[in-house]
């Protein structure tokens, strides 16, 4: 899988943050993070529900004020000249926002006249991202008939009717089905084919792994880790021991082993009776497996795999991205007005 790359140096950044911060109450939904988005790439932001993406997101596309921090889009600031960052972006949020009661061709002919285009150009629009996105045979059905993906392709057409650079896409699989989640991930692949910009927040690691060629992860309003999918998985270890137990009782037993010969902390996986072991050194799992034995422990199975985002996030977060969501972190469900 070709994953996209910046296309331009350093210095051409589509976003520029710095100490981003927001608040509600007393809790800090984002505290202190920095972010670049090169010109042409797909970046993506990762953590679990609550981390603090959407509330970012928000921020960036001038849908919430900051805290502290400052920002700039293609060089233009999104404090000082929101209305022009407007122009800039297009936003398509966690929720489909288009009408009920309209086809799939008036909801994108409204927003081409709402975003300023005159009648003739809003239908022509309208019908060229009905076809770019599949949907020409839908275009006279209500979209109350739409299936769940069809309502996402159409969210994500509505964001493009302004042609902008850069596009935030905030979760934009969540709940589909694999199917349509792979049609939608190649949807995203030919949207910076076509020069497009694509800042993504998501918590699938494996939507990040096969989209972005660079990751933030982000938890609890923080970032942690930033880099591309490989940087991250080499940061944990160079492959990955994984360990099933013949009685899954003896687990703390074989992390106490594996401790004792590696000097690493194991990872339980409960869900198989096993353990998962960063390896600077793929060698060093035979020791493992000797020293086991020695222990009168049995193991049903072990693997030495390349390490993945999953291992990654809990490596680095001490938990995993479906662990119970912070309330401050609210779905991104307005509509840009430019």
């Amino acid at each position: 899988m070709t994953r996209s790359t910046p296309a331009t140096g350093p210095g051409e950044l589509a976003v520029a943050a710095e100490g981003l911060v927001k608040t509600f109450g007393t809790q800090r939904a984002v505290d202190g993070i920095d972010l670049e988005v090169h010109r042409g790439e797909v970046f993506g932001v990762l953590g679990p529900n609550g981390a603090g993406k959407t509330t970012m997101l928000k921020m960036l596309a001038t849908l919430l004020p900051m805290d502290g921090g400052e920002a700039c889009i293609f060089g233009t600031d999104v404090r000082a000249e929101p209305h022009a960052v407007r122009r800039l972006v297009g936003v398509t949020g966690q929720y489909a926002s288009v009408d009920e009661n309209l086809t799939g061709y008036e909801n994108l002919w409204l927003f081409g006249r709402l975003l300023g285009l005159r009648a003739p150009e809003a239908r022509r629009t309208a019908y060229e991202l009905l076809e770019r996105f599949g949907l020409e045979d839908a275009a006279d059905k209500h979209i109350s008939q739409f299936s769940g993906g069809m309502r996402r392709r159409l969210d994500l057409a509505s964001s493009l009717i302004s042609r902008p650079p850069l596009i935030f896409l905030d979760e934009p699989t969540t709940g589909l089905d694999p199917r349509t989640r792979g049609q939608m991930w190649e949807t995203i692949r030919d949207l910076v084919r076509d020069g497009s910009t694509v800042l993504l927040t998501t918590q699938y690691l494996d939507e990040a792994d096969q989209l972005a060629g660079r990751i933030a992860v982000i938890d609890r309003g923080r970032k942690v880790a930033e880099g591309t999918p490989d940087e991250l998985k080499t940061s944990v270890g160079s492959s990955t021991l994984h360990l099933r137990l013949s009685d899954p009782a003896d687990t703390r037993r074989a992390a106490d082993v594996v401790r004792r010969v590696l000097v690493e902390e194991p990872v339980p996986t409960p869900e198989s009776g096993g353990l998962t072991v960063a390896l600077t050194d793929a060698n060093a799992a035979a020791e493992v497996l000797i020293a086991l034995r020695q222990a009168g422990l049995s193991i049903s199975s072990a693997s030495v795999q390349k390490p993945t985002l999953d291992e990654v996030f809990l490596a680095l977060t001490g938990h995993g991205t479906d662990d119970e969501p912070a309330p401050a972190d609210t779905g991104l469900t307005l509509e840009m007005t430019r």
